[in-house]
């Protein structure tokens, strides 16, 4: 049962959400991981394990050695932080269902896979609105192929496509061969023709540069084009209620920019965590989301677990100065969007329970959030809505104590679900309720 947060009354309503995806970073093996092939994932702790131990003394002060035992993490009856596991609801493991689970949407079926590779109808008519062949069309690691197919890419002209275990159209080409403008063309022509029973979740512009032997991907001039929500998301609702949402690396391109007033494109972690502190030093309301990709791209897919490691260090390291520059009702929310083991085989996602942890300055004494139904617990308790979206799972319910609104604005409603009016936040799930505040 979660404890009282101690000190919280003194909080009269939440300022802004400084809300951060840590893309892949995975708590443990989910009870339906062997229907996809992960029994036994677990990214942090076997990250932990394949480096002797993590220091993270930031995130462990917020709670994370409490979710589960990890070599070097402690777990802390005093933590300064609420701290929990949230269930994936949704069938899937990507980038895509994940966030916008977390935002409040569950899927009722996943979205297409192409294990052997995409169906000559589908290729043919790309190949043809592009007017140009393709290389590949094989579920690979994008720098793997690259490396295998980037000398034969120069020579021909042929763009290289290819997926992964993810519902993914990814296109690869080097930026003297096919301008970054070009290549983003044939990414919206491919994003174009690939709905119905085809419409994958993303497809993505990876343009490159280098010669055979060193190429290397181009990370700030990606493109995602996400298939748009099937209904309005809780950035949808902030944003109609006057609430502005700015995005900070490839979070907006996952929402299709629906509901996003901004969302710049990142080179990685460093400059993410960069901009995100100038966003939160710029003052203002509603919602900063940030997406940290590099445990995903470049130490989960690539099997590297020292590398992971260090990007933990390195965003545990940003965390003292991230809470300096919070206003005193500023809520930070840190969570994950599925796993990417780089212990595991394979290359690809890990079906995982995500993180769960908030802080902000008034707690005194952290709260235990149990392990939650669904992602989209975050979502409902940001827009204080309850049962609109489908299917949601026992255990399932809002995160958010009870008075929390928004300043000046309203998106909380704990009757009806479409109404906008000032509400107080909603209840604690099964885990516990936090009283007094």
């Amino acid at each position: 049962m979660a404890g009282r947060l101690e000190g919280a009354s003194k909080m009269r309503g939440i300022g802004r959400v400084i809300w951060i995806v840590l893309d892949g970073v995975g708590a443990g093996e989910l009870p339906d991981a062997d229907v996809y092939g992960d029994r036994g994932a677990h990214t942090l702790a076997h990250t932990a394990e394949a480096v002797g131990g993590l220091s993270l003394p930031n995130f462990e002060d917020l709670g994370l050695g409490n979710l589960a035992e990890m070599r070097g993490l402690r777990a802390r009856p005093d933590a300064k932080g609420a701290f929990g596991r949230m269930r994936e609801a949704s069938p899937g493991k990507d980038s895509t269902t994940g966030h916008w689970e977390l935002a409040g949407i569950i899927l009722e079926k996943p979205f297409p896979l192409y294990p052997e590779g995409f169906p000559p109808e589908v290729v043919e008519e790309f190949e043809r609105r592009i007017g140009r062949e393709v290389l590949g069309n094989r579920p690979a690691s994008g720098t793997r192929i690259i490396e295998e197919l980037g000398e034969e890419h120069m020579r021909t002209g042929k763009p290289i496509l290819y997926t992964s275990a993810d519902s993914v159209f990814q296109l690869a080409a080097h930026k003297e061969v096919i301008p970054l403008e070009e290549l983003y063309r044939m990414c919206r022509v491919a994003r174009e023709l690939l709905q119905g029973e085809h419409a994958v979740s993303r497809v993505i512009a990876r343009p490159f540069v280098g010669r055979p032997g060193s190429f290397r991907r181009v990370g700030e001039e990606r493109l995602d084009l996400s298939l748009p929500p099937p209904r309005p998301t809780v950035l949808d609702l902030c944003r109609e209620a006057g609430l502005p949402v700015v995005g900070v690396g490839k979070v907006g391109d996952l929402f299709s920019g629906r509901g996003f007033l901004r969302s710049p494109h990142t080179s990685g972690n460093a400059e993410t965590m960069s901009r995100l502190l100038d966003e939160v030093r710029a003052g203002g309301d509603g919602v900063i989301m940030a997406n940290l990709v590099d445990f995903d791209m470049l130490y989960g897919h690539r099997r590297d677990p020292r590398g992971f490691a260090s990007a933990l260090r390195e965003v545990d390291g940003f965390l003292p100065r991230l809470k300096e520059a919070m206003r005193p009702d500023d809520l930070l929310l840190l969570v994950s969007d599925h796993g990417c083991d780089p212990t595991f085989r394979g290359t690809d996602h890990t079906r995982e329970h995500g993180i769960l942890l908030l802080w902000w300055s008034s707690i005194s004494r952290g709260v235990d959030l149990g392990t939650r139904g669904t992602f989209a617990d975050v979502g409902r308790s940001l827009a204080g809505r309850r049962g609109k979206e489908p299917g949601r799972p026992p255990g399932s319910g809002r995160l958010a104590p009870r008075r929390y609104q928004f300043r000046s604005h309203a998106l909380m409603s704990c009757g009806d679900p479409g109404s906008m009016r000032p509400r107080p936040w909603g209840c604690w799930g099964p885990a516990g309720r936090v009283k007094g505040l």
